[in-house]
C-alpha cells in the first residue's frame, strides 16, 4: 500500500491545521487520559476546571485513509511539519476552532496549552500515563460547553484529538483535506450498508445537539440533490456499497433526510464536489467516481452550496 509524507505549504495561508475536533475513534489511535483518575480513557485534567489532555499529531505516525475512489493508502507527518503545524495553528490564531466529530462547529472549547514532547520521559504527559514519542503535538482543551461535557465528554462518546486542515504531498496529486474521521481504520470496500444505521442515529442526536451549540445552519437546497444522493445510495447498495468513504454515505443520508448544514460543513461539501467532479462520468453508472459525487448532491448540490456561500460572502478562493 502506497505512504504518502503530507507537507504545509509555508507560501499558502490555508495550509496547515484550522481546527481540533473531539471524536470517538482517532485515527491516530491515543485518547485522552484523566489527569486526575488515570487508566480511564478520558483525559480530565481537573473535573472542575474541565480540562482534556492528548495527542493533536504524532510524527511519522501512519495513518489509514481511503479515498472516495476507494484507493486505500496511508498518510503519515515528520517531527519537523508536526512543530510546523503547531505553531501555525496558535499563530493564526485558530485555539478556539473545535469541532465534533468533524461535522459541528462548537462553541465553548479552546486550546488552553500546546507543545511539543521534547523528553518522552521528562515530559508532563508521561505523569498521565501517556507514553508518546519525541516530537508529538500535545494539547490541553478546556471545555466551557455544559452539553459537550455531559453528554459527550462524561458518557465516554468521545474519545479523542482529531485534526482538521489541508495539507500537500510529496506526489502530483492534488492538495488534500485531512479530516481524521470517526473509525477511519474501520472503513474497508466491502463494508454494509446495514452497519451505517447505528451510526446514523448517532448523528441524528449530534444534530439535534448542534441546533444548541452550533451556529446557525442552512438548508433549502434542490429536490434535485436529494434525488442524486438517493440514486448514489441504490447504485452503491447494488455494488456492495464497495464505493465511497463512510463521510460520504452519511453525508448521503443527511441529503435524503434533507438536513441543514453549517457553513464550515457548507465549505467541505463544495470543497469535495469542486474536486469530485472530474470523476463524475454519466456515461458510467457504476463507476465509484459517478457513484461519490451523487452520494455528495451531484452538481445541483455544488451549484446551490456555491450560491449560498458567495451569498454569505464565505466561498473562500
Amino acid at each position: 500500500m502506497e505512504v504518502y509524507e503530507l507537507f504545509i505549504e509555508e507560501d499558502s495561508e490555508f495550509s496547515g491545521v484550522e481546527a481540533i475536533s473531539i471524536v470517538e475513534e482517532p485515527a491516530i489511535e491515543a485518547d485522552f487520559v484523566a489527569l486526575k483518575a488515570h487508566k480511564i480513557e478520558m483525559a480530565e485534567v481537573n473535573a472542575e476546571k474541565r480540562i482534556l489532555m492528548g495527542p493533536a499529531l504524532i510524527p511519522n505516525k501512519k495513518i489509514y485513509r481511503r479515498n472516495e475512489l476507494g484507493a486505500e493508502y496511508y498518510i503519515f507527518f515528520s517531527e519537523d511539519t508536526v512543530r510546523k503545524a503547531s505553531q501555525l495553528f496558535l499563530s493564526r490564531g485558530n485555539q478556539n476552532n473545535s469541532t465534533l466529530e468533524h461535522e459541528y462547529s462548537l462553541k465553548g472549547m479552546s486550546v488552553v496549552e500546546s507543545w511539543i514532547i521534547e523528553d518522552e520521559k521528562k515530559d508532563k504527559s508521561a505523569l498521565y500515563d501517556l507514553s508518546m514519542p519525541k516530537g508529538t503535538w500535545m494539547v490541553s482543551v478546556k471545555v466551557n460547553n455544559d452539553e459537550i461535557w455531559e453528554e459527550f465528554v462524561k458518557t465516554g462518546k468521545v474519545k479523542g484529538f482529531s485534526i482538521e486542515g489541508y495539507f500537500s504531498d510529496s506526489s502530483d496529486r492534488p492538495k488534500e483535506q485531512v479530516e481524521e474521521e470517526v473509525s477511519a481504520s474501520s472503513q474497508v470496500c466491502d463494508e454494509r450498508y446495514e452497519e451505517l444505521q447505528a451510526e446514523y442515529a448517532l448523528l441524528e442526536a449530534l444534530s439535534a445537539l448542534s441546533q444548541e451549540v452550533e451556529l446557525e445552519s442552512y438548508g433549502g437546497y434542490p429536490e434535485s440533490a436529494s434525488n442524486n444522493a438517493k440514486l448514489g445510495i441504490e447504485r452503491n447498495k447494488e455494488l456492495g456499497n464497495k464505493c465511497a468513504t463512510q463521510v460520504g454515505k452519511v453525508r448521503a443520508q443527511q441529503l435524503v433526510r434533507k438536513e441543514k448544514f453549517t457553513v464550515p460543513t457548507l465549505k467541505r461539501i463544495y470543497s469535495y464536489l469542486s474536486r469530485a467532479e472530474a470523476y463524475y462520468d454519466p456515461a458510467k453508472p457504476e463507476a465509484c467516481g459517478t457513484i461519490s459525487y451523487l452520494l455528495w448532491g451531484g452538481k445541483s448540490m455544488k451549484n446551490w452550496v456555491e450560491s449560498k456561500l458567495k451569498g454569505l460572502d464565505e466561498l473562500d478562493g
